[in-house]
């Protein structure tokens, strides 16, 4: 049986502007069965929001850790029901 599809909704904190984040997260996120953005916030941290199944958004983070793990100091996450809306990742500017 095929899990329901979540949202989740990431801050990472950290030096996580200016070292290529959001490009290595969209192209991370490219290579899984997910969708949704990655985005700068004012106060200095990146927000990702990912749907998809919650293992796929689980592997999805622990690919980001992996690449980027060295600028991230603080991960916050919000689960939800997906709200579709997304085809493919994309990076927004605001």
């Amino acid at each position: 049986m095929e899990q329901p599809q979540l949202q989740r909704r990431i801050r990472y904190y950290g030096r996580v502007q200016g070292v290529g984040f959001r490009f290595t997260v969209q192209g991370l996120a490219r290579s899984r069965p997910v969708s949704g953005y990655v985005r700068n916030m004012p106060d200095g941290s990146v927000e990702l929001l990912v749907e998809g199944q919650a293992e796929e958004i689980g592997r999805l983070m622990a690919d980001i850790d992996r690449a980027m793990g060295r600028f991230i100091r603080r991960v916050e996450s919000v689960d939800g029901p997906a709200q579709g809306g997304h085809s493919g990742f994309e990076i927004r500017f605001r």
